[in-house]
């Protein structure tokens, strides 16, 4: 071995030993003005990586951890941590004091060790007859060693799922009080304080689900860490393993936002037969209402000035997660019998004429008229806009439903969990955490029918609620921009829509759930263009 590989050795073995804890690493990047992003292309690592690293999910390896330990000591020796101020009342050290330690590196030259985290595991929780997660008694937990209320089957303390959290970020100590000089005239006595209330169920319910949502939230960047420092910082091939992982890792996030809840779902409810595929090749009947919509006063092949906007709606599915599902077997009832609030399914029904061409068809572009099964969601759209307050239509005829009682939010916990890692991801600049959040979302609606790649959920009723309801939702977006005055001139999917006119004045623009922003991809139909009208 050369003399340079045997002095980086020694140069690495004494930053190592030195490294400062997650929050110093942090208080040092920002201290110099630097971005996540500029630290991670400085070292060759990925912007979540870094993150990682700050907040304690990880430390720095191979063959990152050399450069990485070197930024941190140049920044320690420009922006030294501030020295704590002593007390007034502090006795000036004797002799046989203990020196004071040195700040930043050389303060942290005995850290504490790491306890290995595991992600994406399986779990043992124990769970009570309501279905929630059962608490006890706080102890350290048998796989982290951190303090948790959650207990295991065999009674011992556990995390919920064994979604165990970084030890850094929980086992810190409370700094020792301190000694009060004999001389110090003691306080007087006051009255015992008041006891803090016992929370009522609800509200540790609701505690618990948040602790629960956080500590979920922590395995979406695990998992693209972990993806990150297999591939050595190939970005395509640790994106490939992501998307090929995601089905089963939000299935499990699945499972374990449903710790706390008040009850649990029927992965297999008996079908009836309009819900089941007459081949593996043949579709069910039930009809999502899909758009396919163009105004007919314009055209791109006609000549003209009107500038169109193609707008992109941001999440679309993950936003439809938010819809009424039902959440047991489904039921027969005949005419309206089964239409209620708090009932959901599927409905056979006929639709009225719909006499709006400027407008999209509510439920669709149809090749035959008559009679058709549709969702929930397509159901409540159309009951709506024939409601006083549109008058746009005329109410359905419901036949027949397939129906059970149902809630609006089954799936809100992981669409939280989903939703936040987006927005750090956005942030963050992060593009494999948001393809990897995408790839979740989407292969978990498109799985959760008859799907040989996702054998824990046979929800067709589901996949269609939650399809149909992505393009309720866009409907709303056309009419919302309609009622501003702006032309819809196109709608198609579950997240384009084509206008005229100051879109800006309608939509928020941005990359959020809830802003739009332009849409560029291939054809001449995407992003700005102009078109011209149709002569009649």
């Amino acid at each position: 071995m050369s003399e340079n590989s045997v002095e980086a050795l020694l140069e690495e073995a004494r930053l190592t030993a030195a490294i400062p804890p997650p929050a110093e690493r942090q208080r040092l990047r920002e201290a110099a003005g630097l971005s996540r992003a500029q630290v991670a292309s400085a070292v060759g690592v990925g912007r979540s990586t870094v993150a990682n690293w700050e907040t304690g999910v990880s430390d720095p390896q191979p063959p990152a951890r050399l450069s990485y330990l070197r930024l941190l000591k140049g920044l320690v020796e420009i922006y030294p941590a501030a020295p704590a101020s002593a007390p007034a009342t502090a006795p000036a050290p004797g002799p046989t004091s203990e020196p004071a330690p040195t700040p930043a590196l050389a303060a942290v030259a005995d850290p504490e060790p790491t306890v290995p985290v595991p992600a994406f595991t399986g779990h043992d929780t124990l769970r009570g007859p309501d279905g929630l997660a059962v608490e006890g008694e706080p102890g350290p937990c048998v796989r982290c060693g951190v303090t948790t209320t959650f207990r295991s089957t065999d009674g011992h303390p556990l995390h919920a799922g064994a979604f165990c959290v970084p030890a850094a970020s929980s086992n810190a100590t409370e700094p020792a009080p301190a000694v009060t000089p004999a001389t110090t005239v003691p306080a007087p006595a006051t009255a015992s304080p008041t006891p803090a209330p016992v929370p009522t169920r609800p509200q540790r319910r609701a505690r618990s689900a948040a602790r629960a949502q956080a500590e979920t939230t922590s395995l979406i960047g695990r998992a693209v860490q972990e993806e990150a420092e297999r591939s050595g910082g190939d970005e395509e091939a640790a994106l490939k393993a992501l998307v090929k992982r995601a089905i089963p890792d939000v299935m499990h996030l699945f499972n374990e936002t449903r710790a706390t809840a008040r009850y649990d779902y029927t992965a297999y409810p008996a079908l009836p037969d309009i819900l089941k595929k007459p081949s593996k090749k043949d579709p069910d009947q039930i009809w999502e209402a899909r758009p396919r919509f163009h105004h007919p006063g314009y055209s791109l092949k006609a000549p003209g000035d009107i500038r169109v906007t193609a707008l992109d709606v941001n999440a679309a599915y993950l936003s439809a997660l938010k819809c009424w599902l039902p959440i047991g077997k489904l039921d027969h009832s005949t005419g309206a019998d089964g239409v209620e609030p708090k009932r959901a399914g599927v409905h056979l029904i006929t639709p009225a004429p719909w006499t709006h061409p400027h407008l999209p068809d509510p439920i669709g572009d149809r090749d035959e008229p008559g009679a058709l099964w549709v969702t929930n969601a397509t159901l409540r759209l159309l009951q709506r806009l024939s409601g006083p307050k549109h008058g746009l239509t005329e109410a359905p005829v419901i036949h027949e439903s397939w129906t059970s009682g149902a809630t609006e939010n089954f799936l809100d916990a992981l669409r939280k969990t989903l939703g936040a890692a987006r927005e750090e991801a956005i942030a963050e600049d992060d593009f494999l955490t948001l393809e990897y959040v995408k790839a979740m979302y989407s292969k978990f609606i498109s799985t959760m029918g008859e799907s040989i790649h996702n054998r824990e959920m046979v929800r067709p009723d589901w996949m269609h609620i939650i399809h149909s309801q992505a393009y309720a939702n866009l409907w709303g977006k056309a009419y919302k921009a309609h009622q501003a005055g702006l032309d819809v001139v196109a709608m198609t999917g579950t997240d384009e829509l084509h206008v005229t006119g100051d879109w800006r004045q309608v939509f928020p623009e941005g990359r959020g759930v809830a802003q739009m922003k332009i849409k560029y991809g291939e054809g001449k139909a995407s992003g700005e263009y102009t078109i011209g009208t149709v002569t009649r």
